[in-house]
């Protein structure tokens, strides 16, 4: 095995709800050689609007949170991550593709996103060992930053379902089963007011 070509860059080349993306990743990141199938199913499910400011929580190299800033090219994405090599790739991935509407952010959920912001959609691809802690954090925080009216999509492992609708129900007073993957489901919720 050659360390230098490990250490090369992984490059995908991919299409996402209709458009075309390169993608660079790396060893050490979540699904570093293809679009994961959960990441696709969240994808292809969000109701992403021209105007939506959005938020790609936990965006590793920046696929879904791309994705919705070439769909929403009249706000703002913010993607975040504790991985600070993740947000590397995805504040280069953004570039990379040339979208200028999307930044990338080292934080840990919301913490270091300036209270002030507000989103009209946050997406996250769901890790099967969310925890419930993390997962009521995280459903908590995207209730508390989106503006009314605003959604909230998720996409994890099919068992984690009840799990999630329940979080989303406690927080948010609703919860959607938008789509069931064959491994995997995509949960919606929207802040009524």
């Amino acid at each position: 095995m050659e360390i230098a070509a490990l250490k090369a860059p992984l490059v995908i080349e991919t299409q996402l709800r209709g458009h075309a993306f390169t993608f660079h990743s790396t060893w050490g990141l979540f699904s570093p050689k293809a679009i994961d199938e959960g990441t696709r199913l969240l994808i292809d499910h969000l109701l992403i609007r021209p105007d939506d400011d959005c938020l790609d929580l936990g965006c590793g190299y920046g696929p879904v949170g791309i994705a919705m800033a070439r769909e929403a090219s009249g706000g703002t994405t913010l993607m975040v991550d504790v991985n600070v090599v993740a947000v590397r790739y995805a504040l280069a991935n953004a570039r990379r593709n040339g979208l200028a509407n999307a930044d990338a952010l080292l934080s840990n959920g919301m913490d270091d996103i300036d209270p002030a912001r507000r989103f009209d959609l946050v997406a996250a691809n769901l890790p099967a060992k969310v925890g419930r802690e993390l997962l009521a954090i995280f459903v908590h925080d995207a209730h508390a930053r989106l503006r009314p009216g605003g959604r909230m999509a998720v996409v994890a492992i099919s068992q984690l379902r009840p799990v999630i609708e329940r979080a989303f129900r406690e927080t948010f007073g609703n919860a959607d089963k938008v789509k069931q993957g064959r491994a995997y489901v995509v949960m919606g919720a929207v802040r009524e007011a």
